[in-house]
């Protein structure tokens, strides 16, 4: 399973989610163009000590993603998702993507998904934050196929 970060936006969230990924054992991919400088002295703050345990592929579009990505579906996490998170089923070689926290993600991204699936909140909750949603989708696919480390 790895963790695709769509054009992330806040140096924060993206160092919360590389270091979900470290600990948990799963790669994470980045499509450019982030909306901060990628450097390793900014993210090794956003991330702590933990971002030397990352495994992070950095791309520079959707469609050198495409190109470049290992084998297995895309799951996008979306407001827009079809499927409620309780009734997707993951398996173990899954894309879990995120969009941009202002944004989402264009319509092109939306069309190569294999799976929409959208966390059920509240009535008038508009969102949850990128890195929550990563966490929670994460959880969920790992339990799923057993695939929790340790």
């Amino acid at each position: 399973m790895r963790i695709v970060l769509y054009q992330p936006e806040i140096p924060q969230n993206a160092g919360t989610i590389l270091r979900l990924a470290a600990c948990l054992g799963v790669g994470v991919d980045v499509i450019e163009p982030c909306g901060f400088v990628w450097s390793e002295r900014r993210m090794r703050r956003a991330g702590m000590d933990y971002l030397e345990f990352a495994a992070v592929r950095r791309h520079s579009s959707w469609s050198a993603f495409l190109v470049d990505r290992e084998a297995g579906r895309l799951v996008l996490a979306t407001t827009r998702g079809a499927l409620s998170l309780p009734d997707a089923r993951f398996e173990a070689d899954d894309h879990l993507i995120l969009g941009r926290e202002s944004a989402g993600v264009p319509e092109e991204v939306h069309a190569s998904a294999d799976l929409a699936v959208r966390v059920p909140m509240v009535d008038g909750a508009r969102s949850l934050n990128v890195a929550a949603s990563a966490a929670i989708l994460l959880a969920e696919g790992l339990r799923q196929t057993g695939t929790w480390p340790g």
